[in-house]
């Protein structure tokens, strides 16, 4: 074990100019064998000293020493070979991937799986990827999560090659369903909504299947004309009455919804469902592979090929992958609207909750998703991971340019009898090009920490201490002291932190804090890594550890 403590003391000295860092070291070992956790106690006995006698030596001797023990840390290292997806079935010419979301809630974390698999496709083949916002459902859909979604997508850094919004298409629809008619393979149907259910049960035919085509296209007619009141009568397709496949038994492909569409207003009564509204969409804008959670299942497969078949349509790639989910963390707009309104929880961008709005306001930076989509791929299988593999991406990839602040929870009074009145602190521990902070203090400070007598101490970057009485300056292993952090009171802000769980927890932080921006995700040593939510109430959101 010594050698390897020596090996990463003389590599972290030769990375920062001879100075080899107890803290880095340790925390490269842990990352080799996490189970060395366990003995952290003596293992940081054992590193102070060999990095007391790494930084006697000179650069030269550091570096002479950690080419004879380990040569291949000082060799470039070669780039890891890229992740990528898996290979796409049958592409042929160019590759046209869709997003299709309805704009009837706010987006969680699956849905930006879904969006970038789809999205990462596109690219992945130079090919393109297109938006389709399925809004053919006036009862659901809200401006608010038309513009949450546009929100959404440019934090998620997609950019789709073409958007189209289904309630602009209506006359495409309406224009197919009359081909349909005219092909007698569609009719209007009065029979109430328990009387279908009931006949495609007992897989029994309806009366006015029968209707010649004629008939059908007056009645259409008078559906768009608004004659009919909201339930009275559909359209539906002439399908497979004695299929085992429920689904294609006469489904109905258009219903009269009254209610006031966010963008149509009262302009449109008679209203696609989604199986047709997805066939002539993915007609019109090419689509090649359809991308999307098995939860729809194969049935809907079967009913829009049948569809596609009738009107001469190409047919596309589909390729379904598991549904994927965060182990306790509810996504189901029914049950997060029922928590708002029970004060459950606070919105949309609880962080209990895994909307992008939660995710985003707790400090997850998109890229964790990208690299979730490419360790999940299109398994067929459901992923429910735990948050801690979520949190354990995220913080891999914020760890290097995030800041580092203190801040005291549960703060208690000190006082140290000392003269020094200033200390310059890195902003980050292995990133000196990050710059620095100056610290004031006196004589008090707040720690959270139990203080012993008899111990000795070191406030992080500050100084050593002992029985309230300064030691001394520097680091010094020698002195086997304890680190700890604190916040000096001479310039003490109060901090609230809004946990994972709800709860809100208040402390004291240093000056430096006050000139973060709004938004900025920092780490409170040893502590948590967190995002400023509100700079005038200096309100935190925790991210994770």
């Amino acid at each position: 074990m010594d050698k390897e403590i020596e090996k990463w003391a003389l590599h972290n000295a030769v990375k920062f100019q001879g100075k080899a860092n107890p803290g880095a070291v340790l925390g490269q070992l842990f990352a080799e064998n996490p189970k060395l956790k366990e003995q952290a106690k003596e293992l940081s006995k054992k590193i102070q000293e060999i990095v007391k006698q790494v930084n006697s030596l000179s650069p030269e001797e550091q570096r002479k020493k950690l080419e004879k023990l380990a040569p291949e840390l000082l060799e470039e290292k070669k780039e890891k070979k890229k992740r990528e997806l898996p290979e796409l079935p049958n592409v042929h010419g160019t590759v046209v991937t869709r997003i299709p979301p309805e704009p009837s809630k706010y987006l969680h974390l699956g849905h930006a799986m879904s969006f970038l698999i789809n999205y990462m496709y596109a690219k992945k083949y130079n090919g393109k990827c297109i938006l389709r916002i399925d809004d053919t459902n006036p009862d659901k859909a809200k401006k608010e999560y038309y513009d949450a979604l546009h929100e959404d997508l440019l934090w998620l850094r997609i950019a789709p090659d073409k958007t189209i919004i289904a309630s602009q298409e209506m006359e495409t629809f309406y224009k197919y369903a009359e081909l349909l008619i005219n092909k007698e393979r569609a009719y209007v149907c009065f029979c109430d909504k328990e009387k279908v259910s009931k006949f495609r049960m007992q897989a029994k035919i309806c009366d006015h299947r029968t209707q010649n085509p004629e008939k059908n296209m007056i009645l259409w007619k008078d559906m768009l004309a608004k004659k009919y009141k909201a339930g009275e009568v559909t359209l539906r397709l002439v399908g497979e009455m004695d299929c085992t496949n429920a689904v294609m038994r006469d489904p109905i492909l258009f219903r009269i919804v009254k209610a006031q569409h966010t963008l149509t207003k009262d302009k449109y009564v008679v209203w696609p469902t989604y199986d047709f509204e997805t066939v002539i969409g993915e007609e019109i804008t090419g689509v090649t592979h359809i991308l999307r959670s098995n939860e729809f299942g194969e049935m809907r497969i079967e009913l829009q090929d049948y569809i596609k078949d009738i009107l001469g349509f190409k047919k596309q790639e589909v390729l379904q992958y598991g549904r994927m989910t965060v182990h306790g963390f509810e996504t189901h707009g029914r049950v997060i609207r029922e928590k708002i309104e029970n004060g459950e929880v606070e919105g949309w961008d609880d962080p209990r909750l895994m909307t992008l709005k939660a995710l985003r306001r707790r400090g997850i930076v998109p890229e964790t998703f990208y690299e979730l989509v490419l360790e999940v791929g299109l398994s067929p299988t459901a992923t429910n991971l735990d948050w801690s593999v979520v949190a354990s991406i995220n913080r891999k990839i914020i760890d290097p340019t995030t800041k580092r602040y203190f801040f005291v929870k549960d703060p208690k009074k000190i006082k140290i009898n000392n003269t020094l009145k200033q200390a310059k602190a890195p902003l980050h521990p292995e990133h000196k090009e990050m710059g620095f902070k100056t610290i004031h203090f006196d004589d008090e400070f707040y720690v959270q920490d139990d203080i012993e007598n008899g111990k000795i101490y070191r406030f992080m970057h500050l100084f050593n201490f002992k029985d309230n009485s300064y030691v001394s300056e520097e680091y010094d292993p020698e002195l086997k002291a304890k680190i700890i952090h604190c916040v000096p009171i001479k310039d003490a802000v109060d901090i609230h932190v809004l946990m994972a769980d709800g709860s809100l927890i208040k402390g004291k932080g240093e000056k430096a804090l006050k000139e973060l921006k709004e938004g900025e995700v920092i780490q409170f040593e040893r502590l948590f890594f967190c995002r400023l939510d509100n700079k005038e109430k200096m309100l935190f959101v925790y991210t994770h550890d």
